[in-house]
């Protein structure tokens, strides 16, 4: 006996096409951001990287105008211009140095091209000689003077993305002084609008705090790992601590890179497998007390994130922007985690962006997540 097909509701067909094109929609607007992530990638990395710098050193503007020269204060005006001097040096020294440092990479790193094969793979002796032999073609097979060149080029870029970074702070402290007021325009509502505020705080006192620790620990874990250089007589020991500090703000893999670089060129350099064996042992012990108990006990409990969302949001923007990305996921992972947070529909999301599940509530708001490096409460005045 054959029965007939139930009839549907005509208003639930028009929701479930509804929710059809919703997601279509979304869809869509996920490939449309996406595809300009991916083609303005230079343009958003710097500004991204200035929004950065403009926040971390709004803190510092604050705090420096809160200090008395006998019975005045500091205008903030000259604060901010003694800010933006400021970052416009570190960004030309710091550029200055990275691209001496990679040019001494490079360099040696072309000297030691026809040992490397080699030694590499001599590492793999216990496979067997067959397997080491394999490797070994493998290794001479790679055409390292290309590689060196894409290295050199992206390294040249890094003088225009700090020069645009430069420009972009330098507007953005410009329009400082408007902020509140296109803030208040643009919600309308004075209370909804300092809800947004203390939201857009709440951000930029977690990523800052989050920057300072972790350069405060990256110079730290960088120094040490030049102490153990000098002291094994590596020619690569003030390169290698440099670039263990940049590498630290790329979070899990960053420290693994670094300590399997110095064990590559200990075994390399000097061609001793006990050498290499205890250097990495000690590089390794150095990254370990650093990443793993020093820095999460001066992070607290505000920026606990899952620790899988940090390699998913890795994953994700290292793929949209390539190694800057790594450098910029945790920031964004942050920034996300907060917004989400005070959004009742994406509350989800934030739940999950936590490492114990508790986001940070209304209350959080009102309260400072710990005292920033500079001994004051992470609160404006």
């Amino acid at each position: 006996m054959l029965h007939d097909p139930p009839k549907t509701n005509p208003s639930e067909r028009r929701q479930e096409a509804t929710r059809l094109q919703t997601g279509a929609l979304v869809i869509i607007a996920f490939a449309v951001v996406l595809f300009l992530l991916v083609q303005a990638r230079f343009i958003l990395i710097s500004l991204a990287t200035a929004i950065i710098l403009f926040s971390l050193t709004s803190d510092v503007i604050n705090f420096i105008a809160r200090q008395r020269i006998g019975p005045f204060r500091i205008p903030s005006a000259l604060a901010s211009i003694a800010a933006m001097l400021l970052i416009a040096t570190a960004l030309i020294t710091l550029t200055s140095i990275l691209l001496a440092q990679v040019n001494t990479v490079l360099v040696t790193t072309l000297s030691y091209t026809e040992r490397a094969p080699s030694a590499v793979a001599s590492l793999f002796g216990f496979l067997g000689p067959d397997s080491q032999t394999a490797i070994f073609n493998a290794l001479q097979s790679i055409d390292v003077s290309s590689y060196l060149r894409s290295a050199a080029g992206q390294a040249s870029g890094m003088t225009q993305a700090s020069v645009l970074v430069i420009l972009f702070v330098g507007f953005l402290f410009a329009e400082r002084i408007w902020f509140q007021t296109k803030l208040h325009n643009f919600v309308g509502d004075e209370a909804q609008a300092a809800r947004v505020g203390k939201i857009i705080q709440s951000i930029i006192h977690r990523v800052n705090y989050y920057l300072l620790v972790k350069t405060v620990i990256s110079a730290i874990t960088g120094a040490m790992i030049y102490v153990l250089a000098s002291a094994f007589g590596l020619e690569l020991a003030t390169s290698i601590g440099i670039i263990t500090f940049v590498l630290n703000f790329i979070p899990n893999i960053g420290s693994i890179i670094a300590t399997a670089l110095i064990a590559l060129v200990t075994h390399v350099q000097l061609g001793d497998a006990a050498t290499t064996l205890a250097i990495f042992a000690i590089a390794g012990v150095i990254q370990f007390v650093n990443g793993s108990v020093i820095d999460p006990m001066l992070m607290g409990r505000a920026l606990r994130l899952s620790s899988f969302g940090i390699i998913l949001s890795l994953a994700f923007w290292g793929a949209v922007w390539g190694i800057p990305g790594m450098f910029l996921s945790v920031p964004i992972m942050v920034m996300l985690l907060v917004v989400c947070s005070h959004v009742p529909n994406l509350r989800p999301f934030a739940i999950l962006l936590s490492r114990e599940g508790l986001p940070e509530s209304e209350k959080m708001l009102d309260q400072p997540i710990e005292r920033d490096l500079f001994g004051q409460d992470m609160r404006d005045e």
